[in-house]
């Protein structure tokens, strides 16, 4: 015989964002299996990601059919002038609206790994095996660095460059993985003489070999990231006399652009996840765990499969770290907000979007280079196109996995995303034959109170947002019980706001 009505209700659904490490039916209700285009807002909802608009209109014309841009960087001057710098097809960039072809002239360039840094009122590009090039806003041209009117010494063609404590330093060379390169204070162009100089740490590396991957500063602190240690220095405003102060084995970097700072802390990717610079130097050792733990065999996997360059990127305005396996087309979104009780932070996917760069502007407008120039982040439409955001549930039980569950009824309510059609799933016992309901939500207009129609719609809107319940009458049976909601984003923003299941427990099966 039948019991009594059960109910789960989910409050802020996928609120501790996905979960794939753990058993399914031992989670909580809160961590999604699946929650995809879209972040988790300041109120803690699963919402729909931001698109991109196109910033770049001419494309097409200098990018051709290669990849698209694949470096971008603001540059602003001492006058408070700024320009944007970006690279692509084997050309370098000024401008951003038109992208101007600034390529020097008889400089032929062969890769597109470029990474570019702003430094004493220049700014300096710089990859493996090719001669730096560097930008002064009175000249107004992109140059070799060579022959630049102040230049000295040969520069270093190194991958890595950082500009910190008074100079710039560079490391990862073709035939050299363990030496660092230090320019004279103040001078990112002068590689002779002053205070230039160089340290190889070949003799340093804890497990005997390593190469450099990355390079950051952080907390007065030279920071050298291997592939498998991480070195630190202190004592870097003369680099002459500093000093090793420590090293962590079994922890490294998977590839250069793969570093960002917070602020507060450093953020990298590790072979073992993603991982904070300060909890790795407490705790000396690999746990299970940190930032990605409940996505890190899927973080693993991707790392391995990925033979692009991986980029991490972090904003303070979105309060966001991505991931982007750009050959992979798909990105890890980890919110910085609110992080979990075990100090892993929330995650959401992203697909359907295929950045391969990115850069925050002054104002923390974040640019993004694609296959078509230069976008940024904003509006909720991928250029002109619409995208789906989805949200699935793990296996929900409702407190016994051995009674049959007859799922009666969900009440499903969402926050903005006027005209979206929204359709909820729900499928049993593990299974991926889902049952949809789909429904359109209204229009925004003006203030609904106390509306009921047909006893299945509430409207309360005002003309800045739309909150809906919508009651859905379901069908079937199963020991568990799974359920998703998805929406085609199409210039509006959209949050699921929670979900209330109504299920009657039947016979153990």
């Amino acid at each position: 015989m039948a019991q009594a009505l059960q109910d789960i209700t989910i409050t802020a659904p996928g609120f501790a964002g996905v979960n794939t490490q753990d058993a399914p039916l031992a989670q909580d209700p809160t961590f999604a299996s699946v929650a995809d285009n879209c972040i988790i807002d300041k109120e803690g909802r699963v919402a729909a990601r931001k698109g991109y608009e196109m910033v770049s209109t001419n494309g097409a014309s200098v990018l051709g059919s290669s990849e698209g841009i694949t470096a971008v960087h603001q540059f602003r001057d001492s006058t408070g002038t700024e320009i944007i710098l970006s690279a692509g097809n084997n050309k370098v960039f000024v401008g951003d609206t038109t992208l101007v072809d600034n390529t020097p002239a008889g400089y032929t360039i062969t890769d597109d790994n470029w990474k570019i840094v702003s430094f004493n009122d220049h700014a300096y590009f710089f990859q493996r095996g090719q001669e730096p090039l560097l930008y002064h806003d009175p000249v107004g041209n992109i140059e070799v660095m060579s022959q630049h009117v102040q230049a000295q010494g040969i520069p270093p063609q190194g991958n890595e460059v950082l500009a910190a404590f008074g100079r710039l330093w560079v490391a990862d060379f073709n035939t050299d993985k363990s030496t660092i390169y230090w320019s004279d204070l103040l001078n990112g162009h002068d590689w002779s003489g002053g205070s230039t100089g160089s340290i190889d740490i070949s003799k340093v590396w804890p497990n005997g070999y390593d190469e450099i991957v990355a390079l950051a500063a952080h907390n007065g602190f030279l920071v050298i990231f291997g592939k498998d240690c991480i070195i630190i220095y202190d004592g870097a405003e003369s680099p002459s006399t500093m000093t090793l102060v420590d090293t962590i084995v079994n922890i490294g970097c998977v590839s250069r652009d793969c570093v960002a700072s917070t602020g507060k802390d450093l953020i990298f990717l590790d072979r073992s996840g993603v991982r904070s610079l300060s909890r790795t130097i407490q705790e000396k050792s690999s746990p299970i765990g940190d930032i990605s733990k409940n996505v890190n065999n899927d973080v693993k996997n991707l790392v391995f499969s990925s033979t692009g360059n991986i980029k991490l990127h972090y904003s303070s305005k979105e309060a966001f770290i991505l991931i982007n396996f750009p050959s992979l087309q798909s990105i890890y979104v980890f919110d910085t907000r609110f992080p979990l009780q075990d100090g892993s932070y929330r995650a959401t996917t992203w697909s359907s979007i295929s950045p391969l760069c990115f850069t925050n502007l002054v104002d923390d407008t974040i640019y993004l280079g694609n296959a078509d120039g230069i976008a940024k982040y904003d509006t909720y439409t991928d250029g002109t196109d619409s995208y789906q955001l989805s949200y699935f549930s793990h296996p929900l039980s409702f407190g016994d996995s051995s009674r049959l569950k007859f799922l009666k009824k969900v009440n499903l309510l969402t926050f903005n995303g006027a005209e979206a059609t929204v359709v909820l799933n729900w499928a049993y016992d593990y299974k991926n034959d889902y049952k949809k309901q789909a429904y359109t939500l209204p229009a925004n207009k003006a203030a609904q109170y106390n509306v009921s129609e047909y006893n299945t719609t509430a409207e309360y809107s005002s003309s800045l947002s739309l909150i809906n319940r919508q009651k859905i009458n379901t069908s079937g049976s199963g020991s568990v019980v799974s359920v998703g909601v998805e929406t085609t984003v199409n210039g509006k923003s959209i949050a699921i706001q929670e979900l209330n299941i109504h299920a009657l427990l039947g016979r153990i099966v």
